[in-house]
């Protein structure tokens, strides 16, 4: 039982992540064929081939490491382009700023598009919810019911930062420091209130976690004005929660020993497996949201730096030298991997 518990969700595993790097290496691929950009290989996974079609143009395969894939097109390795003579009107170079910014971009927007989409359908089958931030339920001598706090109550700020919805709740208090006590500004009666709730750290699970004893739990609604509403709403709440954490990342908020890899990703499968299809499918259109915005950020490597590039083009209205950024990435590629296998080491340690 053991072991097929184990089997299913590394299969569960391989197909969410493989479904998320299609959709976005199908975005680059869609564009630079649109643009014309020659396309040399087009890869799901990473690592030795296990099976690979040779069309007209591209070569399509599939590799054995379910992590990741790539979309290989002209114009990224200046010296291979010249050894197999590629015209240069069909290199990423030769294409207009405005065409490279769609191949670029279009990797991380056909990630949000896709879980737009995804939430869409959740909520047109199970509903959604209002998303109120607004207290349904204070746990009996909890930290939050001992220092005031009430059911009804709507939480206008924590910690000084605008609270809009229900998420804003839970991932404000997800990184407040949890050695102060986080302070609440909530509106009761029509007045507002300034509580101050200092959280308890209880061990649940053989793990150690530090609760306020508050919920938020709201009914579904349906129609379709409601369900466009929730969309909307989630998907807008996911960036801001990507948005946020990446900014406390920079500031040191966040630690990196505090990122999740694969490994941590492989966990969480396994737990949103127990909860049915509608956990799976949330999985899915939040890792598609977390993958298209890490990508877009301007850093070597990923295809917000490619976009920095072009940026930068455009200002100075020269080409950038080719071989320099190639370079440039290339340095930020190990980087990157380097990160991730510190990242892969501290999951490893955690499940432990």
């Amino acid at each position: 039982m053991f072991c097929t518990t184990i089997i299913w969700n590394i299969l569960l595993f391989v197909v969410i992540l493989g479904l998320i790097v299609f959709i976005h290496e199908f975005g680059h691929f869609t564009w630079a064929k649109l643009t014309g950009v020659y396309v040399y290989e087009f890869s799901i996974g990473m690592g030795p081939k296990l099976l690979s079609k040779k069309g007209k143009e591209t070569e399509y395969s599939l590799r054995a490491i379910p992590i990741g894939g790539f979309c290989a097109l002209a114009g990224e390795d200046v010296q291979d382009d010249d050894v197999k003579k590629i015209p240069k009107e069909k290199r990423l170079q030769g294409k207009n700023a405005l065409q490279r910014f769609l191949i670029m971009f279009f990797g991380a927007g056909n990630n949000f598009i896709s879980a737009i989409l995804i939430i869409f359908f959740m909520a047109l089958i199970w509903g959604g919810t209002p998303m109120e931030p607004k207290l349904t339920k204070v746990t009996r001598n909890s930290p939050a019911y001992e220092s005031g706090l009430k059911k009804g109550d709507y939480i206008k700020e924590i910690n000084g930062k605008k609270i809009s919805t229900s998420d804003d709740i839970s991932l404000y208090l997800a990184v407040a420091d949890t050695k102060k006590s986080t302070t609440f500004v909530v509106l009761r009666d029509g007045r507002e209130k300034t509580i101050k709730v200092k959280p308890r750290l209880v061990k649940k699970d053989k793990k150690e976690t530090y609760v306020y004893g508050i919920e938020m739990k709201q009914k579904r609604v349906r129609g379709f004005g409601n369900v466009l509403g929730y969309t909307f709403k989630k998907t807008g709440s996911l960036f801001k929660q990507m948005g946020v954490t990446v900014a406390y990342l920079f500031t040191g908020r966040i630690r990196l020993n505090q990122l999740s890899g694969p490994v941590g990703i492989y966990s969480v499968v396994g737990e949103q497996r127990k909860e049915g299809l509608e956990s799976i499918l949330y999985l899915i259109a939040f890792l598609s949201i977390n993958v298209g915005f890490i990508n877009l950020l301007p850093l070597p490597a990923f295809d917000g730096g490619h976009i920095l590039f072009i940026i930068i083009e455009a200002i100075k209205g020269s080409p950038v030298n080719p071989e320099l950024e190639a370079k440039i990435h290339t340095v930020g590629l190990v980087l990157l991997m380097i990160l991730m296998l510190f990242v892969t080491i501290n999951d490893i340690i955690r499940l432990f």
